[in-house]
């Protein structure tokens, strides 16, 4: 168990069956620092013009640049914008689930749906996960107009407080604990109640029918395991050459189906 955090209460509780243990914490943001502005510079004009002297050609500039800094070795820039900071995948962690603070409004819908965004500690101390990252492209899936609430019938509210789903994303032992009775062995992802537990597995290798699209599958699985939240079931393969159905099981394999991440492509 990870020492207290000083600050607001911290919420813990026990995972029946499972012997997980679920922590809440806050983060304080950096306070950035303040900008100074110089004062606009003024030059007065000679009272009588002196002999003007030979022009001097001027020295191109070399334009300035922001750099990016490269992604580790192994992963794309896509990879750390869903919160994979490292390649690895440790079969098994502490079983801590941590909430991600923090909270993002819902885009104007008729029904607003609210989420919990939480991660296994150890992912995060291990320095593999980003739980912030993570939890913004989880919600940008989400929010997407090809998601569960195209046409503004829906849309979905982060928060680090009571909510009306969970999302999790956990080590391959912690995710199989979780989803039990289901036996997905740490390579699918579940849910389980009101939360959709994603394995860690899966979110760094996705699955090879999408290629090197792992950004691709990674939408999928979000999109799949939450609509299971919503009341969906799975659906059937549509046979080859087909668009796959969010709902049907594209990780056991596409069987000559088309990817497809979205539940309104």
């Amino acid at each position: 168990m990870p020492p207290a955090v000083p600050g607001p209460a911290r919420r813990t509780l026990l995972l029946g069956g499972a012997g997980l243990v679920l922590t809440g914490c806050t983060s304080g943001a950096p306070t950035a620092a303040p900008s100074s502005t110089a004062p606009a510079e003024t030059s007065t004009a000679p009272a009588a013009p002196s002999t003007p002297a030979p022009a001097t050609p001027s020295t191109p500039t070399t334009p300035t640049t922001s750099s990016t800094p490269a992604p580790p070795p192994g992963l794309m820039a896509e990879d750390v914008r869903a919160g994979v900071l490292r390649g690895q995948v440790p079969q098994s962690g502490g079983g801590v689930l941590t909430v991600v603070p923090g909270s993002s409004p819902a885009p104007p819908s008729d029904r607003v749906r609210t989420v919990r965004v939480e991660v296994e500690q150890d992912l995060v101390d291990a320095g593999l996960l980003d739980p912030v990252a993570f939890a913004d492209f989880a919600l940008g899936v989400l929010n997407d107009p090809r998601g569960w609430g195209a046409g503004g019938v829906m849309s979905f509210a982060r928060t680090d407080g009571d909510a009306q789903m969970r999302l999790v994303l956990a080590t391959p032992d912690t995710s199989a604990a979780l989803c039990r009775p289901l036996r997905t062995l740490g390579t699918l992802s579940c849910r389980s109640g009101d939360a959709a537990v994603l394995t860690w597995y899966r979110w760094v290798e996705a699955i090879p029918d999408y290629g090197q699209d792992r950004t691709g599958y990674r939408q999928y699985v979000v999109n799949h395991e939450i609509g299971h939240v919503l009341g969906h079931g799975h659906d059937p393969a549509p046979g080859p050459g087909r668009l796959a159905p969010v709902m049907m099981q594209q990780t056991k394999g596409l069987r000559g189906a088309l990817p497809n991440p979205w539940p309104n492509p």
